[in-house]
């Protein structure tokens, strides 16, 4: 398949440096999983070629206010570790973006993620319509959390999805790998980033 850049969009959720940088307060947990893919170069390499042919680039990081009065008095749940870690505060340097996938002109910063799937408190969709945007492609953290809950709803909202398997990263290379075996190839085109880069037309 040919992929048209004018209707694509490469959409990283949360290179933020609480994930991806030593340092950062969830880097530990992913860090393995970072190696084993690569991500973070293979992820350079696709936005690159995504600005080159006229893609639109998304970045879709979490944050939350100091205190996280956003969340209920009692999260459970990833949400719970989210709290316990004190990460994604507004303002921190965890909450930051990695310099290295920093937003440049062009970009599109999505607001309001609160929770795991992109859609469900950002305006992406509203972005992606508006754009006449219908082919989305994911990279980012967790494989098996916001990777997938965002590719499970841009699947139902009917757009065409491409997961990029070596642009993710889990806390374990068990979930992982079983996402990317039994959960994405559902709900996606599984593609690795060299052969996203050779199919953007």
């Amino acid at each position: 398949m040919s992929i048209d850049p004018k209707t694509t969009a490469v959409v990283l959720i949360e290179y933020q440096n609480d994930f991806t940088s030593d340092g950062g307060g969830l880097h530990g947990a992913v860090a393995e999983v970072m190696d084993k893919t690569n991500m973070l170069d293979n992820t350079a390499k696709v936005v690159d070629a995504a600005r080159e042919a006229g893609a639109t680039v998304m970045h879709a990081p979490i944050t939350f206010a100091e205190g996280y009065n956003e969340l209920s008095n009692h999260p459970y749940g990833i949400l719970k570790g989210v709290v316990d870690g004190n990460v994604f505060v507004k303002g921190t340097w965890g909450a930051e973006i990695i310099d290295s996938l920093a937003p440049q002109e062009g970009d599109i910063v999505v607001e309001g993620k609160r929770g795991l799937d992109t859609f469900a408190s950002t305006n992406l969709d509203f972005i992606l319509r508006n754009k006449g945007i219908t082919t989305l492609v994911l990279g980012g953290f967790l494989t098996n959390c916001c990777v997938e809950s965002t590719m499970r709803s841009g699947y139902e909202n009917g757009y065409q999805v491409i997961t990029l398997s070596d642009c993710v990263a889990a806390t374990s290379v068990e979930e992982h790998d079983n996402a990317l075996s039994y959960d994405f190839p559902m709900f996606s085109k599984p593609m690795t980033s060299s052969e996203f880069v050779d199919e953007l037309g």
